[in-house]
């Protein structure tokens, strides 16, 4: 399960929705493994967080000052009984706080957590993020949307936001990283801003490539910053990955295809 990556503008007005493959939600616990009581405890659950967001969003006041305790209690509020240190209701946070869970904004609040896993914020990580963001409400982190998608702007701040995505979503139990996941992040940070994207897209979709080391994943964004959508400044003989070799060609043969 996922959360999915969109193509994205880093703008205020950044929450489209695409359907591509997707980052990975989390869901512990089928429905189907639930009993009775399970279903009645959710059931109990999902109307206390209802009612719960609805008192943090109405009476907020955005000016009062940070507050470790309500930024707990809100916490706990995505959290079940038997792992209370745990946020497992990602898609109900953000809802409260207006986000599509694909918006490149949740990876930007993911990375100012600095969380682990994807899918799942501990209450270290969420308190680690919000405290820095001096939130500890649904209002508050509202207010802070624009600010987050705002970092992506600055391309120091943006290479470490990518490497970060790197570790962040692939799987905890392989060195590398899934080609679907891979090209689902790829998306995510670099759809709208290179143009060669499309293309690259394309060759990995007919490649031999199974996974992406974090070697090639970063040195994608240094050819996506560096080398000219005409390709006439990449060097034969330069230290690309052996990927990145293996695109040029590849473009250069589509396009000696499309002459022809």
């Amino acid at each position: 399960s996922a959360w999915e990556a969109g193509r994205l503008e880093w703008g205020v007005e950044s929450t489209s929705r695409i359907g591509t493959p997707a980052m990975p939600r989390s869901k512990r616990r089928s429905v189907a493994d639930m009993g009775p009581d399970d279903d009645d405890r959710h059931c109990n659950k999902r109307l206390r967080n209802t009612s719960s967001a609805r008192r943090f969003s109405k009476t907020e006041d955005t000016s009062s000052s940070f507050n470790n305790k309500r930024c707990i209690a809100w916490f706990r509020e995505y959290t079940s009984p038997d792992d209370p240190d745990t946020l497992e209701g990602m898609e109900k946070f953000c809802e409260d706080i207006g986000v599509e869970p694909e918006n490149v904004v949740m990876l930007v609040l993911a990375w100012k957590m600095n969380a682990r896993q994807m899918g799942f914020f501990t209450q270290q990580e969420w308190l680690r993020g919000l405290t820095d963001l001096q939130c500890d409400s649904i209002m508050k982190v509202q207010s802070k949307l624009d600010y987050l998608r705002s970092v992506l702007n600055d391309q120091v701040t943006f290479k470490s936001i990518y490497r970060y995505a790197y570790d962040f979503a692939r799987d905890k139990d392989q060195r590398s990283m899934d080609i679907e996941t891979a090209k689902a992040m790829l998306q995510l940070l670099l759809g709208k801003h290179w143009a060669l994207f499309g293309q690259f897209n394309n060759f990995l979709e007919h490649s031999k490539y199974k996974v992406i080391n974090k070697d090639q994943w970063c040195n994608i964004l240094e050819f996506s910053r560096t080398i000219a959508n005409d390709l006439s400044n990449y060097d034969v003989d330069g230290a690309w990955p052996v990927m990145l070799d293996e695109f040029v060609e590849w473009l250069k043969a589509s396009k000696e295809v499309h002459r022809s």
